[in-house]
Order: structure tokens, then sequence, then C-alpha cells
């Protein structure tokens, strides 16, 4: 069992124990800082080296506390494990041993039988509605779930990337002891549960730091969402390296998804964090990280890092389907099938070549020694169907039978495949993009989402992000017509996956991949036990010439898919072939 590390935190509020909580507070501006206990008279908090104010109270878990500073305002701990309202609001004392554990014992599962299945838990009825679904995600195969970001955010409703308190789980969608439950049902059913963490911002609203701490800020970079942060700064470093331990001790999530690494201003913190995490979880226990990563940096995927979202498989695929070639899609227009072979062989179809998207700036290193299991490959996730103007999904796009032969691709190939909930179900309802900002902010969010999208003047201006229809147009539906054969092939290829690939994966390794034609690709796998898996998807609309290997057939999308030595279009076909 690994022992809850709550009482090691150096930041925030620790509760000791027989009505004792020690809270620290780093606020280096400050002269004077005054802990409030909600009813009780204020507490004069002692001054420490470096910044820190410390203090110490009688008081029960479910506390509410704030800290107050020289002018008088009234902030958050920032370190709040909990918050009674919202981010402006009071924080909770939180007990981080009171949850007893169904399943202490869970070790999680290896990485190569990772199926992630990426879900937003306010859509899904918070932290208990996520839990009532878990069932139904083993039947279909998924062993793993990730949630998007869950860290305290302004309001109701979010993505999660807005948020300002990283250690609170935020109140709409349940309490810490919920989200406890929710990971400890999965361990019981056999499922990983991943946790998307946000290191590279701060959200706009809610954020005090400023304030007290405005050295964590970089005065002269600045990122898409505000002053850069500036990790040179020790307490920053240890801040969210300690958040990391957090999530993974505190409340047994499996693992880990960055966010958005490459605006994180100091690599050497990734190393120093995976390093970290690695010591703090304890042996025997299986704890996977993550990476999203747009400059497709390898040398962190041999830093302790597991794998990294592979966008560019997704661009490749996307415009193979769609035909899209706008914003960074061009980078993959004009050769997507050989960009697709590329990513399905190498990982990265960009390994220091120059980017169009960038301008001409040379993009990636060379990937073609990592695994397959180094990248995780999907067709949807919350950023390429939410960052659409009008949310639609895959579904909205192309043809049933295209999307069919992409899942088994995706399914079958070994990279980690990741489903974005919904898919399963051949879902049409929109992923939108949603806040709940008020005033001035929720004006300049509406204005920067359109010049975001690059939308022309007469197009129809997006969903309103702030409006709580926005939100609930956003809830995934199953298709009426196409859901219960979509959720049976889905469960059918895992199925596949889990006897023929998945015991191997380990040991694979990528033999060749090659377009043949303008939109469709081969590529085959060398099993360890010397079987070779193929697989040909044709994403056009008219046949391509095709060589069949010596193998049995594994799998088809179409009962038509092959004939005549040609491939029918729309289709994927896999085969297996004997032992060597």
């Amino acid at each position: 069992m690994t022992p809850t590390i709550g009482r090691e935190y150096r930041f925030g509020a620790q509760y000791l124990g027989h009505d004792q909580a020690r809270f620290r507070f780093w606020a280096p501006t400050q002269k004077r800082v005054t802990l409030e206990l909600r009813s009780r008279p204020p507490i004069a908090m002692h001054v420490r080296d470096g910044g820190w104010f410390e203090a110490e109270a009688r008081c029960q878990p479910g506390t509410p506390y704030r800290y107050r500073l020289d002018d008088g305002t009234a902030v958050p701990d920032p370190a709040s494990r909990a918050q009674e309202d919202d981010v402006h609001g009071w924080s909770l004392v939180v007990d981080p041993d009171a949850y007893h554990w169904q399943h202490p014992e869970w070790p999680g599962r290896p990485w190569h039988e990772t199926v992630l299945y990426e879900l937003h838990a306010g859509l899904l009825g918070g932290f208990a509605g996520v839990q009532q679904i878990l069932p139904r995600l083993v039947e279909l195969g998924i062993t793993a779930v990730e949630l998007m970001p869950i860290a305290d955010f302004p309001g109701r409703r979010n993505w999660g990337y807005d948020g300002v308190l990283p250690y609170a789980p935020d109140a709409a969608y349940g309490t810490p002891d919920e989200l406890k439950s929710l990971i400890d049902a999965a361990h019981g059913l056999g499922l990983m549960v991943f946790l998307d963490v946000v290191y590279n911002h701060f959200g706009p609203d809610g954020n005090y730091l400023h304030r007290y701490a405005p050295d964590l800020f970089h005065a002269d970079r600045h990122t898409g969402w505000g002053a850069a942060l500036d990790f040179k700064v020790p307490e920053l470093r240890r801040f969210f390296t300690l958040n990391a331990i957090y999530w993974l001790n505190e409340y047994r999530f499996d693992g880990l998804r960055f966010d958005a690494v490459h605006a994180v201003g100091e690599r050497d913190w990734l190393e120093e964090t995976a390093t970290a995490v690695r010591a703090a979880v304890g042996a025997g226990r299986r704890v996977h990280l993550v990476l999203e990563n747009d400059r497709n940096d390898v040398g962190l995927l041999r830093a302790g890092y597991d794998a990294q979202w592979n966008d560019d498989g997704h661009h490749a695929l996307h415009v193979l389907l769609t035909g899209e070639t706008d914003r960074y899609y061009a980078d993959y227009a004009g050769r997507p099938a050989e960009h697709l072979a590329r990513s399905l062989k190498e990982g990265f179809a960009y390994q220091g070549e120059p980017s169009p998207y960038r301008k001409g700036t040379p993009r990636g290193e060379p990937s073609a020694d990592l695994p397959p299991t180094a990248f995780v490959l999907f067709l949807q996730n919350h950023d390429q169907i939410g960052n659409r103007a009008y949310g639609d999904r895959l579904t909205a796009l192309v043809t049933p039978d295209a999307v069919e032969a992409t899942l088994a691709l995706l399914l079958l190939c070994p990279q980690i495949p990741m489903l974005f909930m919904g898919e399963e179900d051949a879902s049409s309802t929109p992923f939108l993009f949603f806040t709940d900002h008020h005033r001035e902010l929720a004006e300049s969010v509406r204005k920067g989402r359109r010049r975001e999208l690059g939308l022309p003047a007469t197009a129809a201006a997006p969903p309103d992000p702030n409006a709580h229809d926005t939100f609930l147009a956003s809830i995934p539906h199953p298709d009426p017509r196409h859901g219960a054969d979509r959720f049976a092939l889905v469960k059918r290829l895992l199925t596949i996956r889990r006897k023929q690939i998945v015991p191997w994966l380990e040991g694979m390794r990528a033999r060749k991949a090659e377009a043949i034609g303008a939109s469709a690709v081969t590529a085959e796998w060398r099993r360890a036990d010397g079987r070779t898996l193929f697989i040909a998807t044709n994403f056009g609309a008219e046949p391509v010439n095709l060589a069949a290997p010596d193998a049995a057939l594994l799998f088809e999308s179409r009962k038509d898919g092959f004939h005549n030595g040609k491939l029918s279009p729309r289709v994927t076909l896999a085969w297996l072939s004997e032992p060597a």
C-alpha cells in the first residue's frame, strides 16, 4: 500500500490529526499575512525565511480558511485541496486520510495494455456520473479513463484549462472523496485512471499570485494565456512537481497527461519532475506519464516519459479523411498519405523538416528508434473537435464507412489508441468550447474565440462559450441509427487487439510503411514471436492496387474490402502472418 504523503507537502494546509492543522503560504512581497478561519479571531502568521508564512491552529476537516494580505485583500490558498464554493471564496481544510480505500493494493497496469478514453467529467454528471459508466467502458475494452483537467476553475463549467487552484478538484464535479471513490471503483474493475494536468499557465480569473508572488511570472515573455511562468523560480518548480506527486499518491491516479509542455520554459524541470515522480510513487506500482508537445522533442521520451500524443498522425489522418488544409493542417497538405505512413512507422512525421505552418521553422527530432508504444494515436480529442468553430465531430464531416475504416487502423495498429467520449457510439453531438466567465472577461473570450478561429466576417458566429446552452449541447448522445453498430465494432476491434496485439506489443517493431497512391497506406510490424501484422487502409473514393500478403485475414471493415488485387474505397484490412 502506498502511504499518503499529504503531510509532507510544503504548500497549503496540512491536517495533522487531533483537530490540528498547519498552514504554509508563500508570499514573498508581503510583510504580514493573517490566517482567517471562519467565525474565529484572525491569526497572525509567523514570518519564515524565503518569503514563507506559517501558522498552526485548532480546526477540524471542512473548516473554511483564507489568507489576508497587507493591503487587506483576502485570497484563497493557492494549494487549496478543496474550495467551499468557487475560486474566489474560502478554502477548506481536508483530511487526506479520511477516505477508506477498497482497493489499496492496486498496482496499475503495464503501459502496453493501455487503451485510453478521454472524457469531460462535467458533461457526464461529475465524478459520480463518470463512475456509473465505468462498467460499460470495461465491456467495450477500454483499460484507462483520462479525465480532462479538474483543477478548480472559475464558474460551474469549463474545459478545465482555465484552472487556478491546481490542488483542488472543482466542486462542480464533486468532493475530493467522490473523486477518490471514482478512482477506487475504476481500480476494482481493472481500469486505470489518468488526469490531464496544466503546468504551463494559470487561468485569467481567480489567479491572485500576481499580488503576492509576481516573480513567478516573466515580465517580458507572454503566452496565449498571459505572462509566461518562470520555471527558474525554485518555489514554482516545487509547487508543480509536488502537485504531480499529490495526484498520483493522494488520489492514486495511474498516470498524468502533461498539457502543452512546449509552453514550459525550462525543459530541465520536466526531466526533474519525471525523476521525482518515479521516486515518489514507490516500488511495485505502475504509473505512466504522457506528454502533449508540439515540438516533437524526442529527448523527453528518453527521460522518464512513457509517450507523447501523436498530433502528426492525427493531422495526417484528418487531411486524408476531410481534405481540410487550413491552419496546422497545411503541414500535411499535398502528401498526407506519406506523412501518415511515416507516423505509423517512425512516430513523428516531422523530424526536423521545415514546417510550412510555422513559416519554415524546423520542427521535431528523429524518432525512428522509439517503440510504437511511445506514441498515443487518436482520431478525435477535445482539441481537435472543440477547437473547430462549431465543435463538429468526424461523424458530421465524413461517411460512416470512412470513420469505421480509420477506427480499425487506430485500434489495431501498435501505437497506444485513444478514443474521445461518444466516439464509440457514433455520436454526432458537437463538443463546443465552453466557459462560465462574466462581464468583461466573457466578452473578451467571445471576441478572442472568433479571432483565434480566423472566421470571416460573413461566417455565422460560433456558439457563445459562456452560454449554459453551449455546455448542454456538448453532452454526448449515441447516434440513434449507428450507435449500437459502432459500439459493437469498437468492442470487436479491441477484442482482437487484446488477443492478437497486446501480448506482443513490448517487442513489436515497425518493418515498413508506405503510401500506395495519394489516399492509401500500408504498414507492417514484426511481433516478437516472428509473426507480422499487416494493415492496409484506403481513405479515398477510388480502389487502389494492393499486393495482399501471404497471411491470414485478421479483420476487414467491409466484406467487399479487397478483390481482384484492389483495395476498395474507405476500407481497412488487417492480416497476421504465420511465424517466420
